[in-house]
């Protein structure tokens, strides 16, 4: 059997990249998370995310044609990516999810979709199901960035686990140490103010 192409559309939407005003979680450096939209519709870079100026949001029109498609054409990968990420960026977080998983069922090694839907599954409140995703991203391609940083993200801001996000994001600075957080923050920084912030608590609590 013949490995399958992966699809031109298929590439970690800029939205994925959970975070970012990336603030409050150290006083003076962050003043409060916000969980910011990106896009990444057709470009695809070498880092493996485009950071592509936004988009209108998707009509209800165009869903509805894109679910059409998909199921004309159930083994179309495309047609489901394609569909996931229309939902995505209309706020439709089963109705991605449910594409996504369709998509992978096609071709089940791709990081990218998997890091997708694990955002979707943290929109949704699904946090175990979110890491449990980006988990099997990272499994499948140990250097792809965007599915550690998100899991150290859903760590620290949704599951309150520093320490676990602390791990995380050293693993990123091992693949990548001028690794960048949405809106141009480093990794480095980040965690530098996080561990401080750590350690300002310990002391505070001991």
């Amino acid at each position: 059997m013949t490995a399958q192409k992966q699809p031109a559309s298929d590439m970690v939407k800029k939205q994925t990249l959970i975070g970012v005003t990336v603030a409050a979680f150290v006083a003076g450096f962050f003043s409060g998370v916000m969980l910011t939209v990106y896009k990444s519709k057709d470009i695809h870079t070498d880092a493996g995310v485009h950071m592509a100026a936004q988009q209108p949001e998707t009509p209800p029109s165009m869903i509805a044609e894109l679910e059409k498609a998909a199921e004309q054409h159930p083994d179309d990968v495309t047609a489901w990516i394609q569909l996931g990420n229309a939902c995505f960026d209309a706020g439709l977080h089963d109705k991605a999810i449910d594409a996504y998983e369709k998509a992978l069922k096609i071709v089940p090694d791709s990081p990218n979709v998997l890091t997708d839907m694990g955002t979707m599954y943290r929109k949704a409140g699904k946090l175990d199901q979110a890491i449990e995703a980006f988990d099997r991203s990272i499994a499948i391609d140990p250097r792809h960035e965007p599915s550690r940083f998100n899991k150290g993200l859903v760590l620290m801001h949704d599951k309150n686990d520093p320490k676990g996000a602390i791990q995380v994001w050293e693993s990123l600075l091992e693949i990548n140490p001028m690794a960048l957080a949405p809106g141009g923050k480093s990794v480095d920084e980040l965690l530098r103010h996080l561990k401080e912030g750590e350690e300002k608590r310990m002391k505070t609590e001991g």
